[in-house]
């Protein structure tokens, strides 16, 4: 085998090992003895991973913690409406979390205007939260601005991953 097919084989490999594993629960038995197909999707976890419900990584894994948000804007799309409700249900569900909502830029502008940047984008996910039902004093806002990049590339897909709003859980008692 030459080094070619040798490389599209490991590529593959690569391929196939990094790919999520899910599970379909394919019926359900009714109180009335019928079957009825039942088509919902659970990712299967690895053996001997838990998550405690409530936690940090709670949030992070079944909920999703971060939004993101177009060049010099703060207002959220549907997708990011989508997460927050989400993040919502999950803070009604665990009462006692208080939350942190950090407000990020990419790194062009001055260091003043992200920081205003990120407070905007971090206050339009509070008030998303609030206006679903969650207290306001559960939730901390920061901006943080350019100075905590995920991406250090200097385009447009680094940029873009930073154009966000994270919701991080600051403490839990429930």
């Amino acid at each position: 085998m030459n080094f070619k097919n040798l490389s599209v084989l490991f590529a593959a490999l690569f391929f196939v090992v990094a790919c999520e594993s899910t599970s379909t629960e394919s019926t359900k038995t009714t109180g009335g003895g019928d079957t009825a197909n039942k088509s919902a999707e659970t990712k299967v976890k690895p053996k001997g991973f838990s998550v405690v419900p409530g936690s940090a990584q709670d949030l992070v894994v079944n909920v999703g913690d971060r939004v993101f948000f177009a060049l010099n804007k703060s207002n959220l799309n549907a997708i990011a409406r989508g997460t927050l409700e989400k993040q919502a249900a999950w803070l009604k569900k665990h009462a006692r979390v208080k939350v942190a909502l950090e407000g990020h830029a990419d790194e062009r502008g001055t260091r003043e205007y992200n920081l205003a940047l990120g407070e905007r984008r971090a206050n339009a996910a509070k008030d998303f939260l609030v206006a679903l039902g969650v207290s306001p004093n559960r939730i901390k806002i920061i901006s943080y601005g350019k100075e905590k990049p995920v991406a250090l590339g200097h385009d447009e897909a680094s940029w873009s991953q930073n154009r966000r709003g994270v919701t991080s859980v600051s403490n839990s008692g429930s």
